[in-house]
């Protein structure tokens, strides 16, 4: 359980004190969020739960949201910025989230663009923002849900990438609210780095640094942009560049697996862009 004297105490002098909304079970954090989006939730509302039972994913995809396992967290945000650097908002919150679980567990932290967070090949989280437009006199509203496994022992067999959890990793058991503390003060200060147009520039620079994932990796896109190819790095909004036999490509949205046929070389090198 949380101490939410504790957890409020802890957040005092953030854009969070004050602002905490807990429930024991949820059917999504997010969802939440974005219902009170709707109605005029302030910057740094933050929704979160012990359990979800219709936890979501990015693409429609479910996410296990066991109780009492989990960190299930959904924090609005209202960015007066241009609508294009929304896009590095994804990214802004998986560095925090790997910074968190850096701070709490001492474990490094692998993003594999655009969502997911992994230790070693296991995933161990996942990030889902959404963004709504519900009010002309606040800045928009965008959600960040954050899904990290904490406790879990074990995990079904039929999912896409192997799971692991904090507590497993670690060989130790962690704790939800220290890791929440962790994650709140980073959401707030990479937040911020999306604000200041000098510092959003380094975002996707801070992203390659942080992922095996975005540059010289043999991989499969899924989605609208499917393809199979060496990623190339990331541009300036974030997307994802792919070289594939048939050229450079951008990548926006959709997902990321590594090639079937990984050991194979790509027709381009990544080294040329």
């Amino acid at each position: 359980m949380y101490d939410l004297a504790g957890l409020d105490s802890s957040l005092a002098g953030t854009i969070f004190a004050g602002k905490l909304n807990y429930a024991p079970v949820t059917e999504s954090t997010n969802s939440d969020a974005l219902a009170a989006a709707r109605t005029g939730a302030a910057h740094g509302s933050v929704w979160f739960a012990d359990e979800q039972t219709a936890g979501r994913g990015r693409g429609g995809h479910a996410w296990l949201s066991a109780a009492g396992d989990g960190l299930y967290v959904s924090v609005v945000l209202r960015l007066a910025v241009p609508a294009e650097r929304l896009l590095l908002l994804p990214l802004a919150v998986g560095l925090a989230a790997a910074q968190a679980i850096d701070e709490v567990t001492g474990l490094a932290v692998d993003i594999r663009w655009p969502n997911d967070l992994l230790i070693g090949p296991l995933k161990t989280g996942g990030i889902l923002v959404e963004a709504r437009n519900e009010s002309k006199d606040l800045p928009h509203a965008v959600v960040a849900g954050i899904g990290v496994n904490v406790h879990q022992h074990a995990f079904p067999g039929d999912l896409a990438t192997p799971a692991t959890s904090l507590d497993v990793a670690a060989g130790r058991r962690v704790s939800r609210q220290g890791l929440l503390v962790a994650l709140l003060g980073a959401l707030e200060r990479e937040a911020g780095a999306v604000v200041d147009p000098n510092l959003a520039k380094e975002v996707p620079a801070r992203v390659e640094a942080a992922s095996s994932w975005v540059r010289g990796r043999r991989v499969e896109v899924h989605g609208p942009q499917a393809c199979t190819g060496t990623t190339a790095g990331l541009d300036a909004n974030g997307f994802l560049r792919v070289a594939t036999a048939g050229g450079l490509v951008f990548v926006q949205t959709g997902g990321i697996r590594e090639a079937a046929s990984s050991s194979q070389p790509s027709a381009l090198s990544p080294d040329a862009f």
